[in-house]
């Protein structure tokens, strides 16, 4: 399945599969080889971003400007990442189910309950 958003820097992802399963993460590079570098400042900080293969997520509409999300300046940290995934509205973990009616689990999954 094509991704019908690109998958650069600054876009923001869900994760498909694995232990971090309905998450959402940073893009921070492409390294071109079928992986990508994730980060989403609490799991996986930006001192060890995640790895993942491109197929493991599917890209958002939401494409952030790493550049400036630290206005006053200064390398990027990682709470300027869990600040921009929350007013992007992608703070809680959700599941990856289509039709709400069609699980027996709720799609909504607050951090307090993974």
């Amino acid at each position: 399945m094509k991704e019908p958003f690109s998958l650069e820097p600054g876009r923001i992802v869900q994760s498909l599969q694995g232990r971090d399963r309905g998450g959402y993460f940073v893009i921070l590079e492409n390294r071109g080889d079928g992986f990508v570098l994730l980060s989403d400042g609490q799991t996986h900080k930006l001192s060890r971003p995640k790895l993942k293969k491109i197929k493991h997520v599917r890209a958002k509409p939401v494409l952030l400007n790493l550049s400036t999300l630290r206005p006053e300046g200064g390398g990027l940290q990682d709470s300027d990442l869990r600040k921009a995934l929350v007013s992007e509205g992608f703070a809680e973990k959700r599941s990856l189910c289509r039709d709400s009616g069609a699980c027996s689990v709720p799609c909504t999954v607050s951090e307090k309950e993974v």
